[in-house]
């Protein structure tokens, strides 16, 4: 009887200690805020970040540009890398006549000179042009680069000279001189770019400038453009004029004709310019041209118009003939990196997905493998470096889970690994000049961003330079939930998984399901990091009643060659069975309402969003997309034939997964946001998609914002938009109310 006295009152106190604990936990809940657009746009949420720093070759000190708001100046200073004190200032724009503001800068090489960004106007994403100057460092004389508005300004390796894109051709002001030559004068818009990138391989093989000097600073190698048989795209600029204008450039869509490209060579001493010969090759594309160590060769990225394969060529310049050293294929595509790096003895370090995952390769100057230098089920994610001194190789890579990341080093023989992070979540490097140290950016799902100084040796933590407590402490005094990482296995794949829960979560209540993906070819959205805005917006939509859920499915990155390539020719098919099956796993769950389950995306997300609601109408409610591209056909060559091949070749795997192919499916509610000035997915993908849905008798919710681009920002329009799509979840997705629910009965 006492024993069973004790029982009850144990079982007494735990009641009370239970209710204790939830009035403590909703007293701490009602105590905190919560999260509203206004903050999300506001800047509530904003995280401190590490200027751009620029190592010095002395590998102990960087530079930063600063702003002094006080003094309206701008200053380039030099700090020491260990204490993190200034040491000095290399320019003040007060000591500077004519300039007021640095937008950015470079060194050149011998860093007795800076190259300063003084007026900026951009053209497309990478892409600007601007008035620069080159200040020498000793005597502090200013000279102005040119007097037209110019591109890519590019010191030659002893700093003597700069040359730089303008009107579509190339020039070369000498510094001492003064004299400024023009080495191309066929240059004309529209038609023939000289050593700039056109609109796509901008866009698609990320980079403006395609011109290189070589080592002696005596060659120019440059690749031209002819886009005179590529169409022309047309895109209305309402701005705030009586008439509006129009944007015209040249956008080849897939199946469509490129610029043909050619790869010339200029030599200042004879002032020739001598177009290399590169027929034998699979030359459709020159993604990437790079001088190696010897002044005399120039090697060249060349692929064919599937992109399945690279061909590597060295071009003797004494003699202008190319040579192939290495070949890469692959049955779907081979991905083009910045990584090629060349040693001292012009061997190389090459990355390659020829193993199922992607590696870090040493090669010697024939092209003959020396050896692989990582291997594993694992991915290399970035290639740092490599330090001559010591023979080792900087990396960051997925050796601790796929969704994390970590910075490593290792010999090039692939021996004497060392794990230079020791934190899980994802991490990242910037290294000094010489590999003394380097910066590691640490953040995961509950730490914002913290930036450390470590020795590149060891990993060692030399001090904290900057981290977000003050951020964290934050977003702490508002009612947050934690991201639930885990794996969903569907369709016979094992896939990346996070929820975010009411932090109120109620296993016997049942709750509508918000799903957020983007599933584009090698990307990545489950992953153990600091989020931005969207995650911010999705706690607060958890905080109102919403579980979200994110799942990355086959054609994702991170978990090798086949788990990404898969969905060749088929984007958007295997995407959507992964997202509409997860979906109804997840709504069988007891705690899920299976009738109240959307989706949303933005730009390839659109795209999955609006596929998986008009093909699974009896799964999902609701979707919202956002700047989607509604038919590959409308889309760019480069990425769209990638992985679809031509619209000729594959015309059903275009037509099949497209949105316009469904909308007679559609039974849920669609919201539909496109910008007007998207030079990138144009808005023509929204007004084709609208045209179906009208024809099909669809009622649809739709939103334009005029003159906005891909990003659809600027001023107050993305809290507009996000006010707009939340309002729309909440009418969508929301409890029913008391009429709606007598309506749902009879």
């Amino acid at each position: 009887m006492a024993y069973q006295n004790f029982n009850t009152l144990i079982r007494l106190i735990s009641i009370r200690v239970l209710f204790l604990f939830l009035a403590v936990s909703t007293s701490t809940i009602a105590q905190q805020k919560q999260i509203t657009l206004e903050d999300i746009w506001g800047g509530t949420f904003s995280a401190e970040r590490l200027d751009v720093l620029r190592s010095l070759k002395n590998g102990k000190e960087y530079s930063v540009l600063n702003y002094s708001r006080e003094e309206s100046a701008s200053t380039v200073d030099v700090f020491n890398y260990e204490s993190g004190k200034k040491v000095r200032t290399l320019v003040n724009t007060k000591d500077l006549p004519g300039i007021n503001y640095i937008i950015s800068y470079e060194f050149s090489d011998d860093e007795s000179k800076l190259l300063l960004a003084t007026q900026l106007k951009q053209i497309y994403r990478r892409s600007s042009l601007g008035t620069y100057y080159v200040c020498d460092l000793k005597s502090k004389k200013l000279t102005l680069v040119s007097e037209k508005q110019i591109q890519e300004p590019t010191f030659s390796p002893d700093g003597s000279k700069i040359a730089f894109g303008s009107d579509n051709n190339l020039y070369i002001k000498d510094l001492a001189t003064g004299v400024e030559m023009q080495i191309t004068t066929d240059g004309e818009k529209n038609s023939i770019i000289n050593g700039i990138t056109d609109w796509v391989y901008e866009e698609e093989f990320a980079f403006v400038r395609a011109f290189d000097w070589n080592k002696e600073g005596n060659k120019l190698a440059f690749i031209k453009f002819d886009e005179s048989e590529v169409p022309r795209f047309s895109m209305d600029v309402y701005g705030t004029e009586l008439y509006p204008s129009q944007q015209v450039f040249k956008y080849p869509k897939a199946g469509d004709p490129n610029a043909e490209v050619s790869l010339h060579i200029y030599d200042l001493a004879s002032k020739n310019t001598e177009m290399v010969a590169l027929d034998g090759y699979n030359s459709y594309y020159i993604p990437r041209i790079k001088w190696t160590n010897d002044p005399n060769v120039l090697s060249a990225q060349l692929t064919n118009r599937h992109q399945n394969v690279v061909d590597l060529v060295f071009v003797d310049a004494a003699t202008n003939s190319a040579k192939l050293v290495l070949q890469e294929k692959d049955d779907a595509y081979v991905d083009i990196t910045d990584n090629l790096t060349f040693l001292n003895d012009n061997s190389f370090i090459w990355t390659s997905e020829k193993s199922g995952w992607n590696h870090i390769y040493h090669y010697d100057k024939t092209g003959k493998l020396i050896n692989q230098v990582t291997n594993g089920n694992w991915e290399v994610t970035n290639y740092y470096g490599f330090d001559q001194n010591t023979g080792r190789v900087y990396y960051q890579s997925t050796e601790n889970g796929s969704i994390n990341r970590d910075v490593y080093s290792v010999l090039r023989s692939g021996k004497n690994k060392v794990r230079l992070s020791d934190k899980t979540g994802t991490n990242s490097a910037s290294f000094s000049a010489d590999y003394t140290y380097y910066i590691n950016t640490f953040s995961d799902t509950e730490t914002p961003y913290v930036f450390t100084l470590n020795k590149a040796k060891t990993g060692e933590k030399i001090r904290e330079i900057k981290n977000n407590t003050a951020l964290k402490a934050k977003v702490d005094s508002f009612v947050t939930s934690p991201k639930e990482f885990s794996t969903i296995k569907v369709n016979g794949a094992e896939l990346n998984m996070y929820l975010i829960k009411p932090k109120d979560f109620d296993p016997n209540k049942k709750y509508p399901l918000f799903m957020y993906q983007y599933s584009g070819p090698g990307s990545q959205q489950v992953a153990n990091r600091w989020g931005g805005a969207n995650d911010y917006w999705h706690q607060m939509l958890a905080q109102q009643g919403y579980i979200i859920a994110c799942v990355d499915g086959r054609g994702t990155g991170l978990k090798g060659r086949d788990f990404k390539k898969m969905t060749q020719k088929e984007l958007g098919k295997y995407e959507v069975e992964d997202q509409v099956a997860a979906a109804q796993h997840l709504g069988s769950l007891e705690y899920i309402d299976a009738d109240r389950i959307g989706i949303w995306g933005w730009s390839y997300g659109g795209f999955m969003s609006s596929n998986c609601l008009f093909q699974a109408p009896d799964t999902f409610a609701m979707a919202i997309a956002v700047a989607p591209v509604t038919s590959w056909r409308f889309y760019d060559t480069i990425y769209t034939e990638r992985y679809m091949q031509t619209p000729q070749e594959n015309p059903s795997g275009y037509d099949e997964n497209s949105p316009i192919s469904h909308v007679n499916n559609l039974k849920g509610d669609f919201l539909l946001v496109h910008g007007s000035a998207d030079d990138n997915v144009h808005v023509q993908n929204t007004m084709r998609l609208v045209e179906a849905l009208i024809q099909a008798d669809k009622d649809f919710e739709w939103m334009i914002y005029p003159d906005k681009n891909h990003g659809i920002y600027g001023g107050n329009t993305r809290l507009h938009l996000y006010k707009k799509m939340t309002r729309f979840i909440n009418e969508s997705l929301g409890e029913p109310t008391a009429e709606e629910h007598i309506q749902i009965k009879n």
